[in-house]
């Protein structure tokens, strides 16, 4: 496949675009600074992600298209929700129909049992309302987009190894597994580019047993 993925320089961009170059995948990596990169990929696009024309080139026929955009440290932040109207506007463009979003599952509480729900949620939402809002965005305007979009919830990010062991379920949380490791989540967001699955869908995922 032909993979474009943004934020390719970050923790969890770093294992897509491993993952996938491992996986003979062809990758257009979409980055601020390309000395940030883990691994040499075949294409690296240096520009603005909030600039949809410098974009276009990028995802031009492309087989699916990765955000694995995120923003750095606390406080207001627009980089999730400009960053996703900017590639949904280039995909149109380029007539390139698959997306996968990477979002979270902190600021959703279906599925979450009762304590989770009542006493963790509150506190954590409060602390982290400026990201989550950027994310909240982000999914409206995926959801929005009439691409094939599939938006991803991990829960708290690791750096744990690659187990392959992974819990999902669709349109809420998944009970009693509150950690996922980049590496696993990358290998959920090839396994959706490759198979196709879950279009439409909202899939929160977590470390499986």
């Amino acid at each position: 496949m032909k993979l474009t993925v943004f934020g390719a320089s970050g923790g969890t961009g770093r294992e897509v675009v491993r993952q996938a170059l491992a996986r003979g995948h062809h990758v257009t990596a979409v980055v601020r600074d390309p000395a940030r990169l883990g691994e040499p990929v075949q294409d690296v696009v240096v520009a603005d992600v909030f600039d949809p024309a410098a974009l276009v080139a990028a995802v031009g026929g492309s087989d699916a298209v990765v955000s694995a955009l995120g923003p750095r440290g606390r406080g207001p932040s627009r980089i999730c929700r400009d960053g996703a109207a900017a590639i949904i506007t280039a995909m149109r463009q380029a007539e390139v129909r698959r997306l996968l979003v990477v979002s979270n599952s902190g600021m959703h509480r279906e599925g979450d049992g009762w304590f989770t729900r009542l006493a963790v949620k509150p506190i954590l939402i409060r602390m982290l309302r400026e990201e989550y809002e950027d994310m909240r965005v982000m999914e409206e305007r995926v959801a929005a987009s009439g691409l094939d979009w599939t938006i991803v919830r991990p829960p708290r990010l690791t750096d744990g190894p690659h187990t392959g062991v992974i819990a999902s379920t669709v349109g809420r949380n998944v009970r009693g597994s509150f950690t996922i490791s980049r590496a696993d989540l990358a290998d959920y967001l090839l396994r959706l580019a490759e198979d196709g699955s879950h279009r439409g869908d909202a899939v929160s995922v977590a470390k499986g047993s």
